[in-house]
């Protein structure tokens, strides 16, 4: 870890983080229902309809960035029931994804990032972002989510009488968005292999050099990469900070000798 680099006590980072996820998820929410129940899509108000949707995109990958963070038990330092619990209704109400199935893969690609055997990575396509993503989506768009997606779509439509159009362009597209989105910023990029330009350590991870606010728009910081997987202790928010503190140049340096 980077002696320059503390994180705060348990009881403000608990207080951030849940403070934060409760925004994100809150918001989240609370536009999928005004999109769904109380908006009426039109051909004058498509527009709106369009901003509506990319506004829900990125705070669906706020969501599952918050999720992430349960994972590795950041969110609420300290309380590994709280944290399984928020992200287990969390998960469900993103995609229908299973807690325990997306936590264990995702410690296993901690364990084996850019490795065979690590489940966010395409061994045998490990520059091509089509063809990684379709192994990507295949591994975890699995039968619990296309029923869960299937459930709601079907009673969005058969039963509430929302139009198809209103549910593509406000739930379909923004679901689908976010992933792609995770997937560019928070696992294409960072892992991708590039000719000429080998990876800074063990990790096989690279960071982007955006600002806070191109980062925070991308992917909640997610995309300070290497910071992440040197320290996976810092939770979402602090991603910035660690990076101005060098924290992904760390094991770096140590491999340097003096």
């Amino acid at each position: 870890m980077n002696p320059h680099f503390a994180l705060p006590a348990h009881g403000v980072q608990r207080a951030v983080g849940l403070a934060l996820a409760l925004a994100i998820a809150g918001s989240w929410l609370g536009l999928h229902a005004y999109a769904m129940f109380v908006f009426e899509l039109t051909w004058t108000n498509w527009p709106y309809a369009l901003v509506m949707a990319v506004v829900q995109c990125w705070l669906s990958v706020g969501v599952f960035i918050v999720c992430h963070d349960a994972m590795h038990g950041t969110l609420v330092p300290g309380r590994p029931r709280v944290n399984g619990a928020i992200g287990t209704v969390l998960l469900a109400l993103y995609a229908g994804f299973g807690w325990k199935h997306l936590r264990d893969a995702h410690l296993a690609h901690h364990r084996l990032a850019g490795h065979p055997g690590d489940p966010d990575f395409d061994e045998n396509n490990p520059a091509d972002f089509v063809r990684w993503y379709a192994t990507f989506f295949r591994r975890y768009f699995g039968w619990r989510s296309i029923l869960y997606v299937h459930t709601v779509v079907g009673i969005y439509w058969l039963v509430i009488g929302i139009p198809m159009a209103q549910i593509v362009l406000l739930y379909g597209m923004p679901a689908l968005g976010s992933s792609l989105q995770l997937f560019y910023f928070g696992t294409f990029r960072p892992h991708c292999h590039r000719e000429g330009q080998p990876f800074a350590d063990r990790h096989n991870a690279r960071s982007n050099d955006f600002g806070t606010l191109a980062s925070l728009a991308t992917c909640f910081h997610f995309g300070y990469h290497l910071e992440h997987h040197h320290r996976p202790d810092v939770p979402w928010w602090a991603l910035p900070a660690a990076k101005r503190a060098g924290v992904g140049e760390v094991e770096l340096a140590a491999r340097v000798p003096a």
